[in-house]
């Protein structure tokens, strides 16, 4: 038993709360990127656009990449990317609130467009300008790195 515990020493990562072996790291791994266009055409709501984004990026596909590589759903990391021109106008929580299943970050940053309506033909209590959000989903796992280089034993010259 004690050599068995000395060659498979393992480690508890509390990240999927799974052993690891001695000899090998958890990495963030990216497995899949989605993007989408959101807009806010009559209110000129910065955080509609982002949600909207945000929602065409995840609701035009069905990756199935939690069960291809044998994770639970809630092991997913979602980093979300919004891109508008007035970044401290997202209400950050709203957006990330839309994320299914899996821990979540937010980032805003200056991007997007503002597109500028005429006056005399916009209606009473609309904004005067459409807003259009961009958004980038990247979807990552904690995967099983090797922190050694791997052996050549076998290998074809």
């Amino acid at each position: 038993l004690q050599s068995q515990q000395a060659m498979y020493w393992l480690l508890w990562d509390r990240t999927i709360k799974q052993p690891v072996e001695r000899g090998k790291q958890m990495a963030k791994t990216r497995v899949a990127m989605e993007l989408g266009m959101g807009s806010s055409l009559r209110r000129g709501d910065y955080t509609q656009a982002a949600v909207r984004a945000l929602k065409d990026a995840l609701w035009h596909n069905s990756l199935s990449m939690a069960e291809a590589f044998g994770f639970a759903k809630e092991a997913m990391i979602v980093d979300v990317e919004i891109a508008v021109q007035h970044p401290d106008q997202v209400d950050t929580a709203t957006v990330k609130a839309v994320l299914p299943y899996g821990t979540g970050t937010v980032t805003v940053t200056h991007g997007g467009l503002d597109i500028t309506k005429p006056t005399r033909n916009r209606a009473a209590g609309t904004s005067d300008k459409t807003i259009i959000a961009h958004a980038a989903v990247l979807v990552s796992f904690d995967m099983e790195r090797q922190t050694s280089a791997p052996t050549t034993a076998g290998a074809r010259v």
